[in-house]
């Protein structure tokens, strides 16, 4: 991918060296993504460069703007995120609504999919955007291959929450992992909290209170959320009609999945796969 800089110069980072580049703005014309990488917020972003802001006055119609953390920053200076959702690190979230209020930001997610503007928040949700687009563009199996290559989780949902001073709990023998781990491999089965408290030993309110601190959010959250990210895979990776994908991950029916996978993603089964698989025929 070039490199591109607002007047095609070396760019000075701030750990004593520079980067060379061999373009200026006019060639973002050609690209079809742009990326804009991460940036110190310091002096206020206000006043990001004119120069900075007038490249992207190259970018082709069209073309995906996607931001990189505090790259959201060059974005909304321009203009471009004006009543559309967004999000950066959360560290700097109020700098952001201060400077930029006119943008619906959300900064308790990993990164946003906005059609033809992507943001994320730090630089690990960076990765996980990255691997976001290949998955749209190349399919799930190229995105995987690139995440084993890079030593990462292959999927993070983008709307998973940042990790924003959540201390992590020592993980003992009476933690909740256990359960979660059966959880996960007996998705397919039906099963309440009930069950998942007995299989820790706990009571019902003890372990969804372990459970809450463990992992960040409630069970029943959590085992839906995973339910729709097995029916995700399903999708992209089989030809199984839905309401069998259903059963195989523990939802009712076909109903439920589409209510469910809507309200994760806002899309259908039969879009999703068609997203990542190509147009199908009427039985999916």
């Amino acid at each position: 991918m070039p490199v591109r800089s607002a007047d095609g110069r070396p760019v000075r980072t701030n750990s004593d060296f520079s980067i060379t580049v061999e373009h200026g703005p006019e060639a973002l014309g050609t690209a079809d993504t742009v990326v804009i990488p991460p940036f110190i917020t310091t002096p206020v972003p206000r006043e990001v460069q004119q120069a900075v802001v007038q490249a992207l006055a190259f970018v082709a119609p069209g073309a995906r703007l996607v931001s990189i953390c505090t790259g959201a920053f060059v974005l909304a200076a321009a203009g471009l995120l004006d009543g559309r959702p967004a999000t950066t690190h959360w560290v700097v979230a109020d700098l952001f609504r201060a400077c930029f209020p006119q943008v619906a930001l959300d900064p308790d997610v990993l990164f946003i999919d906005d059609g033809d503007i992507l943001t994320s928040a730090g630089a690990a949700s960076g990765i996980d955007i990255c691997l976001h687009l290949i998955r749209k563009d190349h399919g799930s199996e190229v995105a995987n291959q690139v995440a084993r290559m890079c030593v990462v989780p292959p999927w993070r949902d983008g709307g998973q929450a940042q990790y924003i001073q959540h201390p992590v709990p020592e993980t003992t023998v009476n933690g909740t992992a256990p359960a979660r781990q059966w959880a996960l491999e007996n998705l397919h089965e039906p099963m309440t909290l009930a069950d998942l408290a007995a299989h820790s030993h706990m009571s019902l309110r003890t372990f969804a209170r372990r459970f809450t601190e463990e992992v960040g959010m409630s069970p029943g959250r959590r085992l839906i959320q995973q339910r729709v990210d097995r029916a995700r895979h399903l999708l992209e990776a089989t030809d199984l009609p839905v309401d069998e994908i259903a059963g195989q991950v523990g939802f009712a029916g076909g109903t439920s999945l589409r209510e469910h996978l809507h309200a994760a993603i806002g899309v259908s089964p039969l879009a999703y796969r068609r997203t990542f698989r190509g147009a199908l025929s009427p039985m999916h």
